[in-house]
């Protein structure tokens, strides 16, 4: 595998489009930037969501994007540009996958700390980047998911900064495990206890879990 890096660095403020016949606030329509920028707590500097109830947060700060999946959606949507930021990502990573990553891996970018949290699910303004309903599920069905930061240490980061693995999480729960559980293999039992218990994971994430465990157990 490659060595890992910041292929793209996007952000974007809130903005209002039409859809569905409604006015829609949405924080998905990210642009590259090339000058070193502010990584907090919360978001990048310049970057903001529109809904704190379902996006943002300490545990989704960051949203990366693996540069090599474009190539998959490139052949899936031919019919569409594709630039870097596309699918409301901060980073656009190389060397980095949902399979490698393990939910509370930790990572240094730049002059920052980052800890993995949980995969991304797809929400209907994903449709409205995309001007497609579909692409939800297609989404979804692909896997390529990317995956969510918590910032550990705030600093500076940049495009073509090295991503530095820190440490490993001991429990060995990948990013692709948990979507596995989520929407395609839901009554895996033993990864449902193993989930459930986990962390480094954000507690809307475990309580689901959790709940899920006791319905398939009682």
């Amino acid at each position: 595998m490659s060595a890992a890096k910041l292929i793209s660095v996007n952000v974007g403020l809130p903005r209002e489009v039409d859809w569905d016949r409604k006015k829609v606030m949405t924080g998905i329509f990210k642009e590259p930037v090339d000058a070193a920028v502010m990584l907090r707590t919360l978001n990048l500097d310049g970057d903001r969501q529109a809904d704190l109830s379902v996006h943002g947060g300490v545990s989704k700060a960051v949203y990366a994007y693996p540069a090599a999946h474009y190539e998959y959606w490139k052949k899936e949507l031919p019919e569409m540009q594709l630039p870097y930021g596309m699918f409301g990502e901060n980073f656009t990573t190389q060397g980095l996958s949902e399979e490698t990553v393990n939910v509370g891996d930790r990572f240094r970018v730049g002059e920052a700390e980052l800890t993995a949290t949980e995969p991304r699910l797809p929400c209907y303004k994903l449709g409205i980047k995309f001007g497609r309903a579909d692409i939800l599920r297609k989404f979804l069905a692909s896997r390529r998911t990317g995956f969510y930061f918590a910032v550990v240490k705030e600093g500076q980061v940049k495009v073509g900064d090295p991503i530095e693995l820190l440490s490993k999480d001991a429990n060995n729960i990948t990013i692709a495990e948990i979507t596995r559980l989520y929407a395609f293999e839901k009554n895996d039992l033993e990864m449902l206890r193993r989930v459930a218990k986990l962390k480094a994971l954000s507690a809307s994430w475990r309580d689901y879990f959790q709940h899920h465990l006791e319905k398939l157990t009682q």
